[in-house]
């Protein structure tokens, strides 16, 4: 299912972020207490898969990130594009569109926005990688 009436054409949550104030010890909570499937580790963040859905322990490091919440991820196709259409609409950026990880197969990107109560958001995009 696509969320299309901004034109971002959203395809799914692809990411939670989950503060963590010890990531190591986060980390065999989620993996050996939960039983999630770790997935990768990227300095001091680790992922895991649940249901489709990535979570991300994120030790924050910013003052405005120190809450216990979460922020959403919103997965698009093309995130150049689809941040286009937030600057468009006056949406608040908070970072611009950045490669964060290259992966064995594709290029991890993101960007951060504020929604309309200053929550902050995300798009991401996984960009295959030509062969």
């Amino acid at each position: 299912m696509t969320t299309s009436a901004a034109g971002l054409e959203i395809m799914r949550v692809g990411q939670v972020a989950i503060n963590a104030y010890d990531v190591v010890r986060a980390t065999a909570f989620y993996r050996d207490v939960l039983g999630l499937k770790f997935l990768f580790a990227a300095g001091e963040l680790a992922f895991f898969e649940c249901g489709g859905l990535r979570l991300m322990l994120d030790k924050p490091e910013d003052p405005e990130f120190v809450h216990r919440s979460s922020i959403l991820y919103f997965s698009v196709a093309d995130i150049r594009a689809s941040h286009a259409k937030l600057v468009e609409a006056g949406v608040k950026i908070v970072a611009e569109p950045r490669l964060v990880a290259a992966m064995p197969d594709h290029d991890l990107w993101m960007s951060f926005f504020r929604d309309t109560e200053e929550n902050v958001m995300a798009l991401m995009s996984e960009v295959r990688r030509q062969e």
